[in-house]
């Protein structure tokens, strides 16, 4: 993909989700775009961070994370890492030194052992899943379990917990998607006020805008190739 296809989706994007933002009265500064690297090709995704446009890339898996960055050498160091697939406890003490934030902690399990791993560092950014489905593949904290694991958080003083993350369900049409959003806000409201949200995808991130997201999760349309039918002149 050439650079300036990147640039040009990312500014469309980045109009969506400004767009989206002023619907709700809310500032479009304060919502930032996660650019989810994980099936990206590693040309795309040096050509990406050479345009300085992103701050956030996310990865579902520690290892590929960590290879990904090993590949892109000094130039993985232009955005923060975060995690935002599942955490198998065994990969945690990796996960505590591969990113830069994990947003998908779902037990005191896999807490405790980000915790431990972060000896003698400063403090983990992290954000709790929360399950907004009953997809039985989806990971997640219940909702109703979601005050327990926060209160157990406290516990782990080498963890920074900042927010919540939540993955809508698949739903037609996407305006569906809305309740399981309006659900993490209020989650967030009750639970953990001030702390920050990071919801929507590339298919409804502007929903997720309006209800309050400050972090989206947008890698298909970031790598996406124009159609030809875009490329046509207008008549």
């Amino acid at each position: 993909m050439t650079r300036p296809v990147l640039i040009d989706n990312l500014n469309k994007i980045r109009y969506r989700m400004r767009a989206a933002a002023q619907r709700a009265g809310r500032d479009p500064d304060a919502v930032t775009l996660v650019a989810v690297t994980k099936y990206a090709g590693l040309g795309d995704v040096r050509a990406l961070l050479e345009t300085g446009l992103v701050s956030e890339a996310g990865e579902s898996r520690v290892q590929d994370a960590e290879r990904r960055k090993a590949e892109l050498g000094e130039l993985a160091g232009k955005v923060r890492w975060r995690l935002i697939g599942h955490l198998q406890t065994n990969k945690a003490k990796k996960a505590a030194t591969v990113f830069d934030a994990v947003d998908s902690v779902d037990s005191e399990r896999v807490a405790a052992a980000l915790d431990a791993a972060r000896e003698g560092m400063t403090p983990l950014p992290v954000m709790v899943q929360v399950k907004l489905t009953d997809k039985e593949s989806q990971f997640g904290v219940a909702p109703e379990e979601l005050p327990g694991l926060l209160e157990a958080l406290k516990k782990y003083p080498r963890l920074k917990v900042e927010g919540l993350l939540g993955i809508a369900p698949d739903v037609e049409p996407v305006e569906a998607a809305r309740p399981a959003f309006k659900l993490l806000r209020e989650l967030r409201d009750r639970r953990l006020p001030g702390g920050k949200l990071n919801m929507g995808m590339s298919r409804d991130f502007e929903i997720a805008v309006e209800e309050g997201a400050d972090l989206v999760r947008i890698g298909t349309q970031i790598f996406s190739q124009p159609s030809p039918a875009s490329l046509e002149a207008p008549a």
